[in-house]
């Protein structure tokens, strides 16, 4: 009778370090998934470096692409895709900058996902005080919590990139700007629409022919997207002539 309580414990004490075991593998899992983050091309990344028009920094939690000569005073954080590597942006938000003299700073995520990434706006504003206007948006995922950043002081717009809001931002007086991709095998056409009445009612809508999911970056080909018809640099022209329409 004795040993029974003691068999019980030893049983009880076996599945608690089994759950923990589990546990672990799934954190450590988990991790290694989040800390590896699909990278930007390098020549992409070199064509924006490279480029007399902008200028740009490591501000340490964001990369700050300025324009080299006159700054309009509009400013735009934009948030990255889950695990997508901040610098696979440069490049094609560096029309953007040239064109329309917009101020990007481009945030670097907790973890590389922008859930996990709870610090306001102004964290990321304070690294351009020079910026009176602000836009906050992002690609993917970076979207939807752009979405949810919408409402902080001082912001006037929205700009999704391959994006759509989880939460309703229908009644606000944001100017936003919603593009989309035509072969976006993520963020389809048809999910975009779907959540359009989370949109205000002139929200502005733009459908890139051609374009995927992951030619809003540059860091290659992304499982589940669909294969363009559009040339990178094709969908970089259409990209900033979109936001040159809001910027």
């Amino acid at each position: 009778m004795s040993r029974r309580p003691h068999a019980v414990r030893r049983r009880v004490l076996t599945i608690l370090v089994a759950v923990v075991a589990v546990l672990v593998l799934i954190v450590v899992g988990f991790l290694a998934w989040a800390l590896t983050p699909m990278m930007g091309e390098r020549d992409a990344a070199l064509k924006a470096w490279r480029d007399d028009a902008v200028t740009i920094r490591d501000a340490g939690d964001a990369v700050v692409m300025a324009p080299a000569g006159h700054a309009s005073g509009t400013g735009l954080v934009f948030i990255p895709g889950a695990r997508v590597d901040p610098y696979a942006y440069l490049y094609k938000l560096s029309g953007a900058v040239a064109e329309t003299g917009t101020t990007v700073v481009i945030t670097k995520p907790t973890l590389n996902l922008a859930f996990f990434d709870q610090r306001p706006l102004s964290t990321f504003t304070s690294h351009a005080p020079d910026v009176d206007r602000w836009f906050v948006g992002g690609h993917s995922l970076g979207g939807v919590r752009a979405c949810q950043l919408a409402d902080s002081p001082g912001v006037a717009g929205l700009i999704l990139f391959g994006s759509y809001c989880a939460n309703d931002i229908s009644g606000s007086a944001l100017e936003v700007l919603s593009i989309g991709g035509e072969r976006d095998g993520l963020s389809t056409p048809q999910k975009i629409q779907d959540a359009r009445h989370l949109l205000p009612a002139d929200a502005t809508l733009v459908e890139i022919p051609g374009m995927t999911h992951a030619q809003f970056g540059d860091y290659g080909a992304q499982p589940g997207d669909n294969a363009p018809t559009i040339s990178d640099e094709k969908a970089r022209d259409e990209l900033t002539a979109a936001l040159a329409s809001v910027l």
